[in-house]
């Protein structure tokens, strides 16, 4: 089922027990939190905060807390993710058919691709508020503070809309998620890291471009969307037309009226602005899904020329911390997605696990149908260099086809057994991190 807007899923979770209101007074300052990680660790519902302290604005959170209703926001169920990875892997880099037969099956993949692009529609509900100049206040927002001595509340599931400087896919529209910590009533810094769409259209705008860059946030859009952001698309692709294929219907985008971008017309909250190209600012620490805080890193400044909204708009919220948290459980439904991607490329993989507690791809296991010598550090490498993020993973275990790597005994039994250190171990030095 498509679900045109963040509203339409939440009255589809209520109706099927998945989400529950709370009617009394909760804090933004830590209180959330503490609520979050009981809900999570429980698997529980999602929950909207009608009355939160010092604000007349709902706060949704923990909306993707289960595979579940990962799943549903893509408009499947948990067993159908792996069919969605294959058609991921079809776009990515599709295959001739062999038959007539090939070429009718492809027909329903052919189909939705064209579904995908989406169409720009006038008076979007995302902007029956707008707000400018003096009036843009980022205060007037019920923005979480997740954990004790961090430095500012941080807006935690934005969908940062850029456009790079050329006219190339690579350029075309990118959506990403990348947390920003209020410094004013009309700034914020933007943490992107260097791997991420966002960041790598700033720096081709900053060797192109003189202006600032122009981005927007966009806080709550429909459940389609947002996962669109997280999942492993094709450079080439935009984030908009991938959730049209989720959607099964075309994306309805709107003009933002102080930026040159389109943003999702039935979203809850947009914040346009521009990225600074010379002013930075010290970011963190800020508790993350390590478990840890994050060491300072400077940032650019993110300064805000408008503010839209629905005339009652929903903000929602998330936190970061050791797992369970939502970016866990999105890991936990991605891998879905992960295998047919990784199986287009290394037909000799059984099955691929990032196990929730290796916070989200720090830890990857692997089996394989291993045919020669070195078979193993191959499908290693692969791993590594296949998808951006997996850049940053620690730990690739690679077990035969007769272990289950998604069963930790299993895995630590084939370790114990089967493994010598001084032969089977391979240490890559200097590889990048992210803490």
């Amino acid at each position: 089922m498509a679900y045109p807007d963040l509203r339409a899923f939440m009255a589809a979770l209520e109706e099927r027990g998945r989400l529950v209101r709370v009617r009394e007074p909760v804090s933004p300052v830590l209180e959330m939190t503490e609520i979050q990680t009981r809900l999570l660790a429980e698997g529980g519902p999602a929950v909207l905060f009608e009355r939160v302290e010092g604000h007349d604005m709902p706060v949704l959170v923990n909306l993707f807390g289960t595979v579940e209703r990962v799943a549903w926001g893509m408009g499947r169920e948990p067993h159908e993710l792996r069919e969605l990875g294959r058609t991921l892997a079809f776009l990515r880099q599709p295959q001739p058919p062999e038959s007539l037969r090939d070429a009718w099956g492809m027909a329903p993949m052919l189909k939705a691709a064209m579904a995908m692009r989406p169409k720009t529609v006038g008076a979007p509900p995302c902007q029956e508020v707008v707000l400018r100049g003096a009036e843009i206040d980022l205060g007037r927002l019920p923005i979480q503070t997740c954990w004790p001595g961090e430095p500012a509340p941080l807006i935690t599931w934005p969908l940062v809309v850029t456009r790079g400087p050329g006219e190339t896919a690579e350029d075309g529209f990118n959506l990403g998620i990348y947390r920003m910590q209020v410094t004013g009533r009309d700034t914020t810094l933007m943490r992107w890291l260097r791997h991420r769409g966002g960041a790598q259209h700033y720096r081709r705008w900053k060797r192109e471009r003189r202006e600032p860059f122009p981005a927007a946030a966009v806080i709550g859009a429909d459940p389609g969307t947002i996962l669109a952001a997280v999942t492993p698309v094709p450079d080439t692709m935009s984030e908009y037309r991938f959730a049209g294929l989720l959607r099964g219907s075309r994306l309805e985008l709107a003009d933002c009226v102080s930026v040159p971008l389109k943003v999702p017309a039935r979203a809850e909250i947009v914040l346009e602005g521009h990225v600074d190209l010379e002013e930075y600012g010290e970011e963190g620490p800020y508790g993350d899904h390590t478990g840890y805080y994050n060491a300072v890193e400077r940032f650019p400044v993110f300064r805000i020329s408008a503010i839209t909204m629905r005339r009652d708009p929903i903000y929602l919220s998330t936190f970061t911390g050791r797992p369970p948290d939502e970016p866990s459980v999105l890991g936990e439904a991605l891998n879905e997605l992960f295998v047919p991607l990784l199986q287009q490329q290394f037909p000799e993989i059984v099955d691929f696990w990032l196990p929730p507690e290796g916070c989200s791809y720090r830890v990857a296991v692997v089996s394989i149908k291993k045919a020669y010598p070195g078979h193993a550090r191959r499908i290693m490498m692969g791993v590594w260099s296949y998808l951006r993020q997996f850049t940053y993973t620690k730990f690739v275990i690679v077990v035969d086809p007769d272990i289950d790597c998604r069963d930790w005994k299993d895995v630590i039994w084939a370790i114990s057994t089967r493994v010598d250190p001084g032969r089977d171990l391979v240490i890559l030095e200097n590889t990048p991190i992210d803490y």
